[in-house]
């Protein structure tokens, strides 16, 4: 696939530096998104501190310190910053899944999911590359879980017998200006070994047993036309 290469593909960082020669593109969206896809201002983006106080009745500590990620984040000129593992089991326990959560196991659940998300933006940012001269410098605005609706292929796949996967996420991409919005489906490959090491952010080699199916969603005629040249 020819073009010019999109920022952060191949890099560990996606967020700033100059763009490739040939695609001048920039532009910047005045729209900022937390990590709960709710629009906030973007001259106050930093995190109420409810959100690093430990939850009632838990049982240790965990750590406060906040990761960057190399995922370009929309409407600035930095990256997403992953939250917190106190940050992280705060969100479970919101959702009603912080009761079977030992605090040993945070710091890797947290670890999985930084890496997975890098993952996740990499694979994202080669169907990115087709747009390159028309935008050099994609950015991840907001993202929403859907783990309980099951994308149209995922349906496919389960009528067929196969395991449908343990996770969705819906991410909306800034092209310079267009939204565009991508399905990630995650599956366990239960044929593979678990990986039962600490993931380094940025090492793509680990956790082999989690698959992503990334692709745009059929919202428009181009994300078909992508589709088609990917043959998927």
């Amino acid at each position: 696939m020819g073009g010019c290469p999109v920022r952060g593909v191949g890099s560990e960082a996606g967020g700033g530096g100059g763009g490739g020669d040939g695609c001048p593109v920039r532009y910047k969206n005045n729209k900022v998104y937390n990590v709960y896809g709710e629009a906030i201002d973007p001259t106050n983006m930093m995190p109420a501190k409810a959100q690093q106080l430990p939850s009632p009745g838990q049982a240790a500590p965990l750590s406060q310190h906040r990761v960057q990620s190399g995922i370009a984040k929309g409407g600035t000129d930095s990256t997403w910053v992953y939250p917190s593992e106190q940050m992280f089991y705060n969100a479970l326990v919101r959702k009603g899944k912080g009761e079977d959560v030992g605090m040993d196991d945070v710091e890797m659940m947290v670890a999985i999911h930084n890496n997975m998300n890098e993952k996740t933006w990499r694979q994202l940012l080669v169907w990115e590359r087709m747009h390159c001269k028309q935008c050099d410098d994609p950015r991840l605005l907001r993202f929403t879980g859907r783990p309980d609706e099951l994308s149209l292929r995922a349906r496919v796949w389960k009528m067929m017998g196969f395991a449908p996967p343990f996770d969705r996420h819906d991410w909306v991409v800034d092209r310079c200006g267009r939204e565009v919005r991508y399905i990630i489906d995650y599956y366990h490959n239960e044929k593979l070994p678990v990986d039962s090491k600490m993931p380094q952010q940025f090492n793509f080699n680990s956790q082999t047993q989690i698959e992503l199916d990334v692709r745009p969603a059929l919202d428009s005629f181009t994300a078909f036309g992508d589709r088609l040249r990917f043959g998927l």
